[in-house]
């Protein structure tokens, strides 16, 4: 079998600060690291220093940088620095406009594919190895693509959304836990094939 990559230390969500972005569809990566937050009964603590909130879990930190999304990369060089953790083992939660709401990818590594906070990230350590999970938000309106990521879900697109969270929620836990490897295997299929 092969040798499954690095052990996950630390989860990032990706979002941006402000009660204005709260529920938005680019802050889909804050929604995850809320859930596991408040799954593991933590409470974020703000450190000015790193441009973060942060929790430190059983096994893992979790990480929601407060710089804007196109300056993600910062925060993370000076938690990971500071905790030693390496780029391998770090899980990043993004929004992907690319994959239709609902569905999940994990992959170990990549391009950017366009995502401004992924793009600060990889050119902030220098390598495209470093674990995703991107989170579908349903492809944009070529026109207003700027409009629709930082736009709320529609009413009836929310009950969805809260599934797929609960279920990224799940897939992050399940790469903790087991590797990314094992992650990719179960989470990355279609849900509605499953049922």
């Amino acid at each position: 079998m092969e040798q499954d990559a690095a052990q996950i230390h630390l989860v990032v969500g990706l979002g941006n600060p402000g009660e204005e972005y709260n529920g938005t569809r680019h802050n889909v990566g804050f929604e995850v690291v809320d859930r596991l937050a408040a799954e593991w009964g933590l409470a974020w603590q703000h450190s000015k220093s790193w441009h973060t909130l942060w929790v430190k879990g059983e096994k893992a930190i979790l990480v929601k940088p407060t710089s804007y999304m196109n300056r993600s990369g910062e925060p993370l060089q000076a938690i990971t620095h500071f905790f030693k953790i390496a780029p391998g083992e770090m899980l990043v939660v993004l929004d992907d406009m690319a994959l239709p709401l609902g569905r999940l990818r994990l992959r170990p590594d990549g391009g950017t594919a366009g995502h401004n906070g992924l793009e600060s990230i990889i050119v902030q350590f220098g390598t495209e190895e470093i674990p995703r999970l991107r989170i579908g938000i349903g492809a944009a309106p070529t026109e207003a693509s700027v409009d629709y990521v930082l736009g709320r879900f529609f009413e009836e697109e929310r009950p969805l959304v809260e599934k797929t969270i609960a279920r990224a929620a799940d897939a992050v836990k399940c790469a903790i836990d087991n590797g990314l490897l094992s992650a990719m295997n179960q989470f990355n299929k279609n849900p509605e094939s499953e049922s």
